[in-house]
């Protein structure tokens, strides 16, 4: 894992937020080994040793900026499927979301999570590793929200939740993937709802006999 950097110094003289986004749309335009840090000093609006003081190194910059974006355009959905009490429609407004999210025009198109690790050399694997371990964060989401929908009764008992969940977690890794390749909301819609038959429907109740 690629630890956090901590600055030191004088008092920052800029926007930690706005220099962040800046770096984010240069690692999303160019990916994170062509971005040089003359590309991401300029994106920023800082200096080179304002970068380094803040941010540490380029694989750190790279991991707050792929931070920042799960923090802003991702956290309310996911946070929405922990908190939605029925399954199915937690998994349905999910999907939805992130086909929004996806294709939205304020957001890099595409998951950065899954995409970011494009161009990245053996040199950097721990930024690989880094990446690695936050799509596997989202698997275990969605593996923990299945148990609780057996648990709850809105999956049958023998569902097999971890190749469910897998299969979820590959079907949004591939939304994002249509999504950087230019498919409209509208369509990844399509996919989102189509993704719902996969999920067993809830268990019938049973009538209780006299």
């Amino acid at each position: 894992m690629i630890p956090q950097h901590h600055s030191k110094g004088k008092p920052r003289t800029f926007d930690r937020e706005v220099a962040l986004k800046g770096a984010l749309s240069v690692f999303w335009k160019r990916g994170y080994e062509p971005a040089s840090m003359a590309e991401l000093c300029e994106a920023m609006d800082i200096k080179p040793p304002s970068l380094y003081a803040a941010f540490g190194n380029k694989a750190q910059l790279f991991m707050e900026a792929v931070t920042h974006y799960e923090n802003v355009y991702w956290n309310d959905a996911w946070q929405a499927l922990e908190d939605e009490p029925d399954l199915h429609k937690a998994m349905v407004g999910f999907f939805q979301d992130s086909a929004r999210i996806l294709t939205s025009q304020d957001a890099p198109c595409g998951c950065m999570v899954v995409l970011g690790a494009a161009n990245v050399s053996k040199d950097s694997q721990g930024v690989n590793d880094a990446l690695k371990a936050l799509r596997e964060e989202g698997k275990d989401c969605f593996l923990q929200r299945l148990r609780r929908g057996v648990e709850d009764g809105d999956l049958p008992p023998n569902t097999d939740v971890n190749i469910l969940a897998s299969t979820l977690n590959t079907l949004f890794h591939g939304m994002s993937i249509q999504a950087r390749d230019g498919v409209d909301q509208s369509e990844l819609e399509h996919v989102a709802t189509t993704a719902m038959s996969l999920i067993p429907p809830k268990p019938a109740v049973k009538k209780r006999t006299i």
